[in-house]
This record gives C-alpha cells, structure tokens and sequence, in this order.
C-alpha cells in the first residue's frame, strides 16, 4: 500500500511539471500580436481624405507577415469601387485602385427578368 501511494503522488507530480512546462512554453511562443498604431477610425479618416464623398462599405486588418500589417478598405463613390490599403504603422495609402462600375455585362440587349 505504501509503495502505491509514493507511485500515484510521484505520477501525479510529473502530469504537473508536464502540464505547467506546456502552458509556460504555449504562452511564449503564442504572444498576441502587437496592435497597430493606426486604428481602424484612423483608416477609415485617411482613406475619406483620399477618395472624399465615398462611404466605406468594407475594412480589414491584414497582418502581411513579413512585410508591413495594412488596413484594406473598399469605398464606394457613385460607379467608382475604390480599394485602398493604408499602412497600419505610418498611414500612408500603399495602395488606391479603383475599379469603375461603368461595364454593361449584358450585352444582348434582352431583359432577362
């Protein structure tokens, strides 16, 4: 009976150095990302500046990896779909495609409803 207890206390022993060294080494090597200086609002003002009158229909954070992290947003103003990329630690605008709205797809002449 001795001899049993000393096992289960030893065994128990290990599972917690084993469990505790997991979650020390899951914590270091999956530190959270650092936020990025230029909020979302921030993004949101510099890409009004560059396409004024537009309304932002979609935005997102894209952490590039190596390269710098961007806000990527899509405007819209009248037939034009602007997409902007603001760099989320300097705010300069990498990136201002736009794509205009102005193609007839349609070019059979029919209504098709």
């Amino acid at each position: 009976m001795q001899i049993t207890k000393k096992f289960i206390v030893a065994g128990a022993g290990v599972v917690a150095l084993i469990g505790g060294g997991g979650a020390a080494y899951a914590a270091t090597t999956s530190a959270a990302p650092a936020a990025p200086k230029v909020t979302a609002e921030q993004a949101i003002e510099i890409a009004h500046k560059t396409v004024p009158g537009a309304w932002v229909s979609e935005l997102d954070f894209d952490s590039q990896g190596t390269r710098a992290d961007v806000w990527e947003l899509e405007l819209t103003k009248g037939s034009e779909r602007h997409e902007v990329k603001v760099d989320a630690a300097s705010g300069k605008v990498v990136k201002n495609e736009i794509d205009r709205n102005d193609r007839d797809d349609d070019h059979d002449g029919d209504d098709d409803d």
